[in-house]
């Protein structure tokens, strides 16, 4: 069984939750974060009790991370996947160039990317000490391709992912030569995140959690393939 952290877990009906509860039911020990209390994930630790770890911490803040990360090694001495999951927009992703305040676009560019990199940062002791290769999963999206983008609203959202992109190329580069941590962004699929059953996504987030559970078991020790692939492991463009 192995430790799997997963970054923003609060909501029942998003990916996060479902990521964490698909693991659970696994058996493996699961570090799920929180920016601000959840009842699901308290509803979750009273099943599943000391197999799940709950840390709050903000993405936005390098001391509540780095917190976090010191709370975490208390209770664990190593971690053996990450999936970076937690994501913030904009109130105005949904709007074009022309009204979108684009004042707001840097924090959600900060908690999709920047965030992203805190973590691993903060994270990175307990990732080298796992006993194979560690995997970080960065949870990206279609929208955040160039290549592909055909889009003309989520300019923040797709800037975010776009920079994730980019921070996860920098980080391979980085980890590569050991061979201790491996790394890839992750389109996830097109799912029904907002729990809204009008939602025309075919996938139901614990439907892709699990799709992406099984991926990720087959990536750990590609050192050698593109690095942003979609929940079939297939490449994607950046």
């Amino acid at each position: 069984m192995a430790n799997v952290m997963v970054t923003g877990t609060g909501r029942s009906y998003a990916l996060g939750y479902n990521l964490a509860l698909r693991y659970l039911e696994g058996g493996d020990t699961v570090i799920a974060t929180i920016r601000k209390p959840s009842p699901e994930i308290d509803e979750l630790k009273e099943k599943y009790g000391d197999k799940l770890i709950v840390v709050t911490m903000d993405l936005l803040d390098s001391g509540s991370v780095n917190l976090a990360a010191e709370k975490v090694a208390q209770k664990t001495d190593h971690i053996d996947t990450l999936v970076n999951n937690a994501v913030g927009v904009s109130p105005d992703c949904d709007k074009g160039f022309f009204e979108a305040d684009l004042d707001l676009i840097p924090r959600t560019v900060d908690i999709i990317a920047v965030g992203t990199m805190r973590v691993i940062k903060a994270f990175y002791p307990l990732l080298i000490k796992a006993p194979g290769t560690a995997l970080i999963m960065n949870i990206s999206s279609e929208a955040g391709s160039i290549e592909k983008c055909y889009r003309t609203n989520m300019i923040d959202y797709g800037m975010g992912k776009a920079a994730l992109n980019m921070a996860t190329m920098n980080l391979y580069n980085t980890f590569k030569d050991d061979h201790k941590v491996n790394i890839f962004a992750v389109h996830p699929g097109w799912i029904r995140t907002d729990g809204n059953p009008d939602n025309p996504a075919p996938l139901s987030s614990y439907e892709a959690a699990g799709i992406l559970k099984d991926l990720f078991e087959t990536r750990c020790e590609d050192f050698t393939g593109h690095r942003f692939i979609t929940n079939e492991g297939v490449d994607y463009p950046f």
